[in-house]
C-alpha cells in the first residue's frame, strides 16, 4: 500500500471520527432535553446535576466556574434544585464559612430511570472491546477532552 492511499485512508477515518462525535452529541443533546422534560428540569439545572454526579461534591462557586455561570446565576440554579429536592448547600466541614452543594439521592432517583439503560448499553459494548482496545479509547477520549478544555480556555471559558 503506498504511503498516499495510506493518508487517504487516515483522513477518511478521522473524518468519518469527527462525524460520529458530532452526531453524538446531537444525540445526547436530544436525549438530555428529553430527559429535562421528563422530570421538569431546564437544562442548566440538568448540566449542574451532571457535573455534581460526576465529580462529587464542590463549593458553589466551583460549580458556578464548571458550568460556566455567573455566581449570581448559581444561586438562582442552587435555589431551583433544592426546591425540587435534587441538590442541597451543605456548611463545609473545614471551612464553616464555606458553602459546598451536593447531589440529592432524590436527584438520582429521578434521573437513572432514564439513564440506566444507556449504563447497560454501553457496558454492553465494552465487553466487545479488549483491554488494550478500552484503554486506546480512554486515551482518545482524554486526550480530546484536555485539547477541547485548553480550546474552551482560548474563548475565556472555565
Amino acid at each position: 500500500m503506498s504511503s498516499e492511499s495510506g493518508g487517504v485512508r487516515r483522513r477518511e477515518l478521522a473524518e468519518a471520527i469527527s462525524r460520529e462525535i458530532r452526531r453524538g452529541q446531537v444525540r445526547t443533546d436530544a436525549y438530555d432535553e428529553a430527559v429535562c422534560g421528563a422530570v421538569g428540569i431546564n437544562r442548566t439545572d440538568h448540566r449542574c446535576i451532571d457535573i455534581l454526579d460526576a465529580e462529587g461534591p464542590m463549593t458553589a462557586g466551583r460549580l458556578a466556574e464548571r458550568a460556566g455561570l455567573t455566581t449570581g446565576a448559581m444561586t438562582t440554579v442552587l435555589d431551583r434544585l433544592e426546591r425540587s429536592g435534587y441538590a442541597r448547600r451543605v456548611r463545609d466541614a473545614e471551612d464553616r464559612r464555606r458553602i459546598r452543594v451536593e447531589l440529592s439521592d432524590e436527584a438520582r432517583r429521578a434521573l437513572w430511570p432514564y439513564y440506566e439503560p444507556l449504563a447497560r448499553l454501553a457496558a454492553e459494548l465494552f465487553e466487545r472491546y479488549s483491554e488494550s482496545e478500552l484503554e486506546l479509547v480512554l486515551d482518545f477520549l482524554q486526550t480530546g477532552a484536555a485539547l477541547f478544555e485548553r480550546e474552551l480556555g482560548e474563548l475565556g471559558q472555565p
